[in-house]
């Protein structure tokens, strides 16, 4: 059985090493202890909510979200910007889960989306999210400035 909890500073060893797993999927390099900072200071400071998916008491998924705001709508929304389950742990519905845990966030806030982006080479990603109810965007472009 798949149980959702909120992640809390008392959890933060446990999300830090599928964190960094989840960094090394997308080709950065490991680094448990710089990614266990960037956690613990998202959490205290209340900027992102992340919940984890357990199977017994270990913890095998987790997503993280970002508030947002539409001055368009006036209104809150979800930025779901890392979901990771363990490989060993694929194909019995925890990133849907961890969605539904996402999505009722949204109903509990009144905020008026849930959004997310993935590279087009994620097939997996690519499938999952239509099947839970997102809506591929292809009215708008998506331009990025960065400083590195």
């Amino acid at each position: 059985m798949i149980e959702i909890k909120k992640i809390g500073l008392a959890e933060l060893e446990e999300v830090a090493i599928l964190f960094n797993a989840y960094r090394v999927f997308y080709n950065k390099p490991s680094d448990i202890e710089s990614g266990k900072a960037f956690l613990k200071e998202r959490i205290q400071k209340e900027e992102s909510i992340v919940y984890g998916a357990y199977e017994g008491d270990t913890m095998v998924g987790f997503t993280q979200l970002y508030p947002l705001f539409s001055s368009v709508r006036m209104k809150r929304l979800w930025l779901l910007n890392d979901l990771f389950v363990q490989p060993t742990a694929r194909g019995k519905g925890i990133s849907i889960k961890l969605i539904d845990a996402a999505k009722e966030l949204c109903r509990q806030t009144d905020a008026c989306s849930l959004c997310l982006e993935t590279g087009q080479d994620n097939v997996v990603g690519n499938q999952l999210y239509p099947r839970t109810g997102f809506e591929l965007d292809e009215e708008y472009n998506h331009y990025e400035w960065t400083t590195v």
